[in-house]
């Protein structure tokens, strides 16, 4: 018996496209990224890339918006039914659920690395935006809180980044140590 194969949806392509771009962006930023290696990945073929996205920077942006949207969803299910610390709390643990996987969170710091091409800064603020929007309608926290929430967060990242956590030192130790202090209080 003989089976066709499946032909994917441009839906389909679509998604595995952002798949493919989330690992190369995420190794190699924007400049660095090849649209060649991308399509290749994805099974498509470089033409066919520009025709789903336009240019390299729309690739890039519809990529990093896919990852933040995830995460605002991950953070409102966490904080759903909860309020005051215990909210926060649960967006900080889901988070760090989602920054396990690492071209999430390598395309995360690169994305704000890239903040001096006015595009991405836009796309950087407006995510950042609807975060703290998000932290502070479900916490109901304070301004103060919020932004210690953030801060601590932004510095986590900044260690998962340099693998602080799976290759501790004394001073990560106690950068994490501190971070973690107080969330639950």
């Amino acid at each position: 018996m003989t089976t066709t194969p499946h032909r994917q949806t441009a839906d389909e392509r679509r998604v595995a496209v952002l798949d493919a771009a989330t690992v190369e962006f995420a190794r190699k930023g924007l400049h660095g990224a090849s649209t060649d290696d991308i399509a290749r990945a994805a099974g498509i073929s470089q033409p066919y890339l520009f025709r789903l996205f336009g240019t390299k920077k729309e690739l890039y942006l519809a990529t990093t918006r896919r990852t933040v949207d995830h995460l605002y969803e991950v953070f409102a299910d966490a904080a759903r039914g909860k309020t005051g610390i215990d909210a926060l709390y649960a967006m900080g643990q889901a988070y760090e659920t989602v920054m396990a996987d690492r071209d999430r969170l390598m395309l995360m710091l690169k994305c704000w690395a890239s903040c001096d091409d006015p595009d991405i800064c836009e796309a950087v603020r407006g995510s950042w935006r609807d975060l703290v929007d998000l932290a502070e309608r479900a916490s109901g926290e304070t301004p103060e809180a919020v932004s210690t929430f953030f801060s601590k967060g932004a510095l986590l990242t900044i260690l998962m980044g340099m693998d602080a956590f799976t290759r501790p030192e004394p001073w990560s130790n106690r950068l994490i140590e501190g971070c973690q202090t107080g969330m639950t209080e």
